[in-house]
């Protein structure tokens, strides 16, 4: 029997609206440093563009539920903005999420959680 995994993974994409492409890129540059600064439970924050950058993935890996609902307290007032410029196009949470951050994910349409049934 495998142990139980608590890491979570976050992926969410962007549609960046017409003219707020440095302005999410600002917001960007200012999310990474808050997270490098206070999440230590944040195992990866990475962002990335497609070729016109007017598309945006971001990937997120947290240790635990607690780091993801961290992360989510420390970003709140950066997500606020950011969701002024975007479309969302989708944002998924994978992995075994505690009781709480469940709770946290049912409030709204994204993201959607994904628990695990085959894992290596």
């Amino acid at each position: 029997m495998t142990k139980k995994s608590t890491e979570l993974l976050g992926i969410a994409r962007f549609k960046i609206k017409e003219g707020k492409l440095d302005e999410y890129k600002c917001l960007c540059a200012e999310a990474m440093e808050l997270v490098r600064a206070n999440e230590p439970g944040t195992l990866q924050y990475d962002v990335y563009f497609n070729n016109d950058e007017s598309e945006c993935m971001v990937i997120e890996r947290y240790k635990d539920s607690a780091a993801a609902m961290q992360h989510a307290q420390n970003l709140s007032h950066i997500f606020e903005k950011v969701l002024d410029i975007v479309t969302v196009i989708h944002g998924e949470v994978l992995g075994e999420a505690s009781a709480e951050l469940k709770a946290n994910l049912t409030k709204g349409d994204v993201p959607v959680l994904f628990t695990p049934f085959l894992k290596m």
